[in-house]
């Protein structure tokens, strides 16, 4: 998310009550999480095992719950006991709910010959460009952004809440909610089908890249990249934080865990499980997915067991 103005990190620790360990003069331009972090952003880390990655990365200011680690050379740190609850609260001022009390409301830009049908709810400050056709039922939620010759097919919901939880097992409720200030942007000429899930980001954006179709039924998570051109089948599932490059098909019922990359041109047969980074322009199948001529010669002698078993016990 970027800011409409920058702020200080003064003005920062007066509204999460932290100290300030570094540089006392940064102005902060944006708020986001680790997998999109830019320059003059702000990031938030509660666990040893993820500092290193934040202190090292693009972020200029990191609210984090140690004052003994080693600041960099420029940057920013927010000490509190509770980076979570502080980053909330930076997420609360600065992108605060705001419920809509119309099925359309009054601040979206909608292009010329784009048709909305009956039943199409559309939030605060959405931007759908020309000529698309947006079917009944659809939900497009808050800050989305469409492009131009764009198809959504019924019972769509485009930029629903991130599945995102902080998970402490010392507390009543062990999953809070991390609130989204992301978006979702749409390309051109994408068509997407019925009863498809699109989150925001976290943060950043979701995005969906031109030309891309989408089947029927299926869950794109908060934060993925989603190159030009893909094809994907009903039934499919991503995570969040995956980037899926130009001219990935993925056949009916793939899952695809998050934080992981699929390269170009690779294509994922159908109810196969993706649970790491995928080379480009090779096609896979199974689970765990593996290239599909290993995968089927290994079902080839997964079958000639019994035979084999047969001739060892004679």
């Amino acid at each position: 998310m970027k800011l409409n103005t920058p702020v200080s990190v003064t003005w920062l620790s007066e509204l999460t009550h932290t100290e300030i360990i570094g540089n006392q003069h940064l102005e902060i331009t944006g708020v986001n999480e680790i997998h999109q972090v830019e320059k003059g952003d702000l990031v938030f880390v509660d666990h040893p095992k993820y500092y290193n990655t934040c202190l090292n990365s693009e972020a200029s200011c990191i609210i984090i719950n140690d004052k003994n680690v080693e600041v960099p050379d420029g940057k920013t740190l927010l000490y509190c006991k509770d980076p979570f609850e502080a980053y909330l609260k930076i997420v609360s001022h600065f992108k605060p709910f705001i419920a809509s009390t119309k099925a359309i409301s009054d601040d979206a830009i909608i292009g010329e010959n784009t048709i909305i049908m009956p039943h199409v709810f559309i939030g605060n400050n959405v931007q759908i460009g020309k000529n698309c056709v947006i079917y009944p039922n659809v939900s497009i939620l808050a800050d989305t952004v469409i492009g131009d010759d764009v198809v959504i097919q019924a019972n769509t919901v485009i930029g629903s809440d991130a599945f995102y939880y902080n998970t402490k097992k010392d507390r009543q409720d062990w999953y809070k909610r991390l609130l989204s200030c992301g978006r979702v942007v749409i390309q051109d000429k994408v068509e997407i089908g019925a009863g498809c899930t699109i989150d925001r980001g976290v943060s950043g954006d979701t995005l969906i890249g031109r030309g891309t179709k989408i089947d029927n039924l299926v869950q794109i998570g908060h934060d993925t990249q989603v190159g030009a051109n893909c094809l994907f089948a009903a039934g499919v599932g991503i995570a969040g934080g995956v980037h899926v490059k130009s001219g990935v098909t993925l056949w009916g019922q793939v899952g695809v865990t998050k934080t992981i990359t699929i390269g170009e041109n690779a294509i994922v047969m159908g109810q196969s499980g993706v649970t790491g980074s995928l080379e480009g322009n090779k096609v896979y199948m199974g689970f765990p997915a593996q290239e599909a001529s290993d995968k089927k010669r290994e079902l080839v002698w997964i079958k000639r067991i019994p035979e084999l078993w047969k001739k060892v016990m004679e």
